[in-house]
């Protein structure tokens, strides 16, 4: 019998008593491990960069159905999303916004593509 024995027997009585620790369940976003996820808009946002950048940049916030609300990017010169409308939002986050994760996919349901400059 070693110094650390009674270590060693604590040990298997806990693991006898509680069983084996499950591993934590695989971190997913809001879309749950899918490339894309319909959702409803519920509010246009703009948004202000971080630090070095400065602009006004189009984001929507959006209600996915999946039931959880996230805040998504539009990309591309001007929009025409408004409230209700049925958007497509994949991953993809936007570097100079905190916290948005997520970006609409331009031309899929009630989300216009972008127009050619005249």
């Amino acid at each position: 019998r070693g110094r650390r024995r009674g270590l060693v027997e604590r040990g298997r009585r806990r693991m006898h008593r509680q069983g084996r620790p499950r591993p934590p369940p695989p971190k997913v976003g809001a879309t749950f491990g899918r490339p894309q996820i319909k959702g409803v808009v519920i509010k246009n946002l703009i948004r202000k960069p971080k630090k070095p950048n400065s602009a006004n940049r189009k984001c929507v916030r959006v209600r996915l159905s999946n039931g959880k609300e996230v805040v998504c990017f539009v990309p591309g010169e001007g929009h025409n999303l408004q409230e209700h409308h049925v958007v497509l939002v994949q991953g993809g986050r936007t570097q100079d916004l905190p916290g948005v994760k997520l970006t609409v996919v331009r031309g899929k349901y009630d989300c216009a593509h972008v127009q050619k400059k005249k």
